[in-house]
């Protein structure tokens, strides 16, 4: 790593261990209320993370939104991430008392159905809203909770997040260990939270629309519970005001069609097309600066 790259990534690992000190020190109203300024600093801050995020609202609603109205979400949704991560940074120290009291969860029973069957949960979700949250707080009532993560670019600010996520009980699981290991939890019935909404070359994926666009989607939380036999379930934590929502969807389920790769393309096409409901009714809480759609087809 050259010099120039090093002081860069010290600075950002020592800014990030500043905020995260003070975010712990003062209440979390005056916490949320300058994550809330930061994000929207970041807004003005990022242009080319800002013009992004209005491109790609306008690939996935067209002309269904005015330039305005695609600012104003994009504004939004830097605010909405600054006060999330002022919630994520609190919770090894605030989670039970400040927290979780203001998480409602939304078709439990859903959840439930699937998690006492006893075969494990592909818990799938997305960048949206606090997806940090589920983890943790479905931890918190007692459920047997793993996620898989993608390790960060700074080791240091990895095992910040990693031990976040295990602080909550939350067994964290990267994405270059056995899988093996995840077949195993999966078999004693823990719940396995996934992202589906990421484009990346690392994962094995296939093209599935997303959007109305053909969207390189990773398949990988699809043929582990196919091969498992453990069940679907869409979810996600999105921001309510001051307050939290968990939605939890119905069980994906479909009926074997004797291909098991077909199989794989049509259940992650059904979470993607629940992801995608979600998405839309809440649109200014999904990174929009994320390159959903870098990968295309032939």
């Amino acid at each position: 790593m050259g010099l120039k790259k090093t002081i860069k990534n010290d600075s950002i690992y020592y800014f990030i261990r500043l905020i995260i000190f003070i975010f712990n020190l003062v209440p979390r109203s005056v916490a949320v209320a300058l994550g809330g300024r930061l994000g929207n600093f970041a807004y003005w801050l990022f242009a080319r993370e800002r013009r992004k995020a209005i491109s790609n609202l306008g690939m996935a609603f067209g002309e269904n939104l005015s330039p305005e109205e695609k600012d104003s979400i994009a504004r939004s949704l830097f605010i909405n991430i600054g006060k999330n991560a002022v919630d994520v940074v609190r919770f090894k120290k605030h989670f039970s008392r400040e927290i979780k009291p203001l998480v409602e969860v939304e078709g439990l029973e859903h959840f439930d159905a699937v998690y006492k069957r006893g075969r494990g949960v592909i818990a799938v979700t997305g960048h949206i809203g606090n997806f940090e949250l589920i983890p943790v707080y479905m931890g918190s009532l007692g459920y047997k909770v793993s996620v898989i993560g993608r390790q960060l670019y700074d080791k240091r600010l990895d095992r910040l997040l990693v031990k976040n996520r295990e602080g909550g009980g939350v067994v964290n699981i990267d994405t270059k260990q056995s899988i093996r290991k995840i077949l195993q939890l999966l078999k004693e019935g823990y719940a396995l939270g996934v992202l589906i909404d990421t484009d990346s070359m690392r994962v094995r994926s296939v093209f599935i629309p997303a959007f109305g666009r053909e969207s390189w989607t990773p398949v990988g939380q699809s043929i582990l519970g196919l091969r498992s036999g453990a069940g679907f379930v869409p979810m996600a934590c999105v921001r309510a005001g001051n307050r939290y929502r968990i939605i939890i969807k119905p069980e994906v389920a479909l009926k074997p069609s004797g291909d098991f790769e077909k199989d794989v393309y049509n259940i992650t096409k059904r979470c993607t097309e629940v992801w995608e409901e979600i998405v839309d009714e809440y649109k200014d809480q999904w990174i929009w600066m994320h390159n959903r759609w870098n990968t295309r087809p032939n």
